[in-house]
């Protein structure tokens, strides 16, 4: 398929597979990890605490997505046996190498995409399979949002329609007025549009490259694009 050329909001596909709602949007909800945040820290640190390449770990965690597995079963294969992963964190923890974010791991159009959005009156929400440090980690860095929930607060993690029955109730609007924006048709867009959500697959990060084309993706997303910017510029035309 052959993109728009570079540029501000340049890059987009919109979908006309499904019927084009007259249902305003009210909200957009954002996943975290390669939506947000580039996830290149996040493994490279991993690597660093097995003591492996980060080649190696990153093809490990590529096979595992590719197989359409965890890709936190690629610690098996590293320690050569099942690990609980929650204590490998607290490990972690303990030997100051934990969980660690900050401004660089942001996607450089972060900020004013969601800005924009946001000045347009669309409530603006973060919730993605994340940890409870991940959360205090996010909030930390002072996005133009107005919440913020990991799966490990909520209790529940994607897929389950638990994790989008919680998003409806967070915000202030109805299922089919958010727009849930996310990499992983399997976790994000399938289940969202399930639950009654509209749905924006963003083509960045592994997954978002291999299942750009992908039948679920063309089956169940609402909008295809290469950036929070392309999607800010449809939602929200700057003025």
């Amino acid at each position: 398929m052959e993109l728009a050329g570079a540029g501000r909001g340049a890059a987009f596909w919109r979908m006309e597979k499904r019927e084009e709602s007259t249902v305003p949007v009210r909200a957009v909800v954002c996943d975290v990890g390669e939506t947000l945040v580039d996830d290149t820290r996040f493994w490279r640190r991993w690597a660093r605490w097995f003591d492996i390449p980060e080649h190696t770990m990153s093809a490990l965690v590529g096979a595992m997505l590719g197989q359409g597995r965890d890709n936190a079963e690629a610690f098996t294969y590293v320690r050569g046996q099942a690990i609980d992963l929650a204590a490998e964190r607290q490990r972690r923890e303990h030997a100051g190498m934990g969980e660690y974010l900050d401004e660089d791991d942001l996607y450089p159009d972060v900020r004013d995409a969601l800005s924009q959005l946001r000045d347009a009156g669309i409530w603006i929400g973060i919730a993605g399979n994340q940890t409870r440090r991940a959360g205090e980690l996010v909030r930390a860095l002072n996005l133009p949002v107005d919440a913020i929930a990991t799966s490990e607060e909520w209790g529940v993690t994607k897929p389950d329609l638990g994790f989008f029955e919680r998003i409806v109730a967070t915000a202030p609007c109805e299922a089919g007025e958010i727009v849930y924006v996310g990499d992983h048709p399997d976790h994000d867009i399938r289940p969202a549009a399930r639950a009654g959500l509209r749905t924006a697959h963003v083509r960045r990060g592994p997954l978002g490259y291999l299942y750009a084309d992908a039948a679920e993706t063309l089956a169940h997303a609402d909008w295809r694009v290469d950036s929070l910017t392309a999607l800010a510029d449809i939602l929200a035309p700057a003025r």
